[in-house]
């Protein structure tokens, strides 16, 4: 599938439940490559941002393994293919141990999700699905298994570890939330009031720690260093060459999230893809 070099990410909670198929429009006009729908939706979610647009690549960022049947995903991928061809990207999860009860072996898990995806009467192919990898082995599952990765609030440095772990080859496609604003201590604030949900699930903190930061870090809302490294904050130019940043140590692909935006960020998104361009 051809992403482009750069994506948004967003969710329903923040655009609105029904104006899906405007942003997905949007970003469409505007040049952007892919449109990762968030909130862990299932495949039907996609289907009026694909009746809205025309090229753009749409992807569920991402749909979770513990509230998924798979065959019925299998079945939902295969209506949104024939009406759709070519178009929907199902990027999928293994969610997080403080959301799920039912959470155990999350390698394992995948695993049988993957294989139940392939077991179906109409398979889901593997270079129509991506995982949302940050650790090692998901990273090589998501290798062996799809089409590569979707790393979800990280820094360039697990970039660049990623691509190191999955070679050449393979998507590498990590989320990149921002904040764009010219007031530094709101810019970062907001920065912060977004990372602070993200910092208190383990899979993400725990992949912190393993990529240059200490306990410090993490502790009492985030150090400066952690925050403005995860989520950057500026002009649409700084946020642009953040973005790039990302690109240089390896990825194919980057889907900017804006925060502290409510609704349709009609003006964020177009600043960035203004300064993406350049």
């Amino acid at each position: 599938m051809e992403l482009g070099e750069f994506g948004v990410w967003t969710a329903p909670r923040v655009i609105g439940e029904d104006r899906g198929g405007e942003a997905a429009k949007l970003a469409e006009d505007l040049g952007f490559g892919a449109f990762w729908l968030g909130g862990s939706p299932q495949l039907p979610a996609l289907r009026p941002l694909l009746e809205a647009t025309e090229r753009i690549v749409v992807a569920t960022g991402i749909l979770n393994v513990w509230a998924s049947d798979p065959a019925k995903v299998a079945r939902d991928f295969a209506e949104l293919e024939a009406e759709f061809p070519g178009r929907a990207l199902l990027g999928i999860g293994i969610g997080h141990p403080e959301a799920t009860s039912e959470y155990a072996k999350p390698l394992s898990a995948m695993r049988r999700f993957l294989d139940e995806l392939d077991a179906a009467e109409r398979p889901v192919p593997r270079d129509r699905r991506c995982l949302g990898a940050l650790g090692p082995k998901m990273l090589d599952l998501s290798g062996e298994r799809s089409l590569g990765a979707h790393p979800y609030f990280v820094t360039v440095g697990h970039t660049r570890a990623a691509r190191e772990r999955l070679g050449p080859d393979r998507l590498l496609a990590p989320e990149l939330a921002c904040v764009l604003g010219s007031d530094a201590e709101a810019s970062r604030a907001a920065a912060r009031d977004y990372a602070k949900l993200y910092l208190g699930l383990s899979n993400y903190s725990r992949n912190l720690l393993n990529h240059g930061f200490g306990e410090e870090d993490i502790a009492g809302g985030g150090s400066d260093r952690l925050i403005d490294a995860v989520v950057p904050q500026g002009s649409p130019e700084q946020i642009a060459a953040a973005a790039r940043e990302h690109r240089a140590a390896g990825a194919n692909h980057v889907a900017l999230q804006t925060v502290g935006v409510a609704g349709v960020p009609h003006a964020e998104w177009s600043a960035l893809a203004s300064a993406l361009r350049r």
